[in-house]
């Protein structure tokens, strides 16, 4: 973890909270996992976010603090859902992290998602110190986010300050050249972390759909592709600046009508260089665009991946970001995948233990990205413990 890096500076960290000898701490916690049902009974599907959480509760525990954990799971809009219940989460972290509690779903309460005061002051009840290790909703101005920093002497988890070091690295001291690739499909949702890239990358390479409004910006015909027509002079700015960015120079189509996605089947594909015809859909890098994003793998610095480079989930569509994520796992670089479904790429294709650093937020290391900062760390750097440099 660097020192050096801004987001950093004047954020509490575990250290900072002093004895602990107990006390009780609340720990926010990202535990929005999966569940499955397994002979009958509803499960952890993935339990990655519940390991994650586990060096900064066995810190506190060694300290001498009991540990109360709590999250939120889906999204029950305030209201009670059985099948959003903490306890099939709440039986797995007992067999991790035996004796830490686990209040129940954040969201039950709608002052939750309303950063009501009042229920700031149910939940701290009680408690005599605040953690927060939930970087994926750091994004989010949430009463367990943002409400009790500012009654109780808070820090930031091991995760959530490796997090905030490692991204608020990338724009500080990367080791060059720094090639940042971003994907996805809807461009209006990448264009403000695209404009904070292209002031510190050497090249941003542009993939998924919301590459067609690029390509659009350029002159190039996208046929029956995802394009945003209302965005296409922003990209055009974008492609008109400084910074070098890096386009698909051929796609894999799927001709009008036919269906896409995770089991699908049937429809004509092909692969079109230059423009592409009336009706058919881009999907897919090509595999020229892929053989050359992988060399600016190769020679990059640093690589930062947020966003895959096509419709991965339909194996027809999944070479691009296959090629990428290989080239990614084979680099000397030091390499970032940002959360979503970038990190659902690399599991997938088996190289997630070959990347330097797997972000667990997405729209929280978006926000990190473009803004330096976000709701959460500002609210820790107030708490009566901050360190004041």
């Amino acid at each position: 973890m660097s020192s050096t890096t801004p987001a950093l500076e004047g954020l509490p960290l575990l250290e900072d909270l002093g004895p602990l000898e107990g006390k009780r701490v609340l720990v926010r916690t990202d535990f929005n996992v999966p569940l499955m049902e397994h002979q009958g009974a509803l499960v952890v599907a993935d339990p990655l976010r519940i390991r994650s959480a586990l060096p900064t509760i066995e810190y506190l525990q060694r300290a001498g603090a009991t540990v109360v954990c709590c999250t939120h799971l889906g999204r029950p809009k305030g209201h009670f859902d059985a099948s959003l219940s903490m306890k099939p989460v709440a039986r797995l972290l007992d067999e991790y992290a035996p004796g830490v509690g686990l209040l129940e779903n954040l969201r039950f309460s709608p002052g939750e998602t309303g950063n009501d005061p009042a229920f700031v002051a149910e939940l701290i009840e009680g408690f005599d110190a605040y953690v927060n290790d939930a970087f994926g909703v750091s994004h989010r101005a949430h009463a367990s986010i943002v409400g009790p920093p500012q009654f109780l002497p808070s820090a930031a988890g091991r995760l959530l300050a490796s997090e905030v070091a490692e991204l608020g690295g990338l724009l500080h001291e990367p080791a060059g050249p720094f090639v940042a690739f971003v994907g996805g499909a809807k461009v209006a949702d990448k264009l403000g972390v695209m404009k904070a890239l292209a002031k510190h990358a050497d090249t941003v390479v542009v993939g998924g759909g919301m590459a067609f409004t690029f390509l659009a910006a350029q002159g190039r015909a996208v046929g029956g592709s995802l394009l945003d027509p209302s965005r296409i002079e922003e990209c055009a700015a974008l492609l008109d600046g400084p910074t070098k960015f890096e386009l698909p120079s051929d796609v894999v189509a799927l001709e009008a009508g036919a269906a896409f996605g995770a089991g699908c089947s049937g429809g004509t594909v092909e692969t079109f260089t230059g423009d592409i015809p009336d009706g058919w859909m881009g999907l897919d890098i090509g595999p020229e665009s892929a053989a050359r994003f992988s060399e600016l793998v190769a020679k990059a610095g640093t690589v930062l991946w947020n966003g895959p480079m096509g419709a991965f989930e339909d194996d027809r569509f999944a070479e691009g970001t296959r090629a990428v994520a290989m080239a990614v796992a084979n680099t000397r670089a030091m390499t970032v995948v940002g959360g979503g479904d970038s990190a659902r790429a690399v599991e997938q294709f088996g190289v997630a233990p070959r990347v330097d650093f797997l972000s667990t937020g997405g729209g929280a290391s978006l926000e990190l990205l473009e803004f330096g900062d976000l709701p959460a760390l500002a609210a820790l750097r107030a708490a009566s413990n901050a360190p004041r440099r």
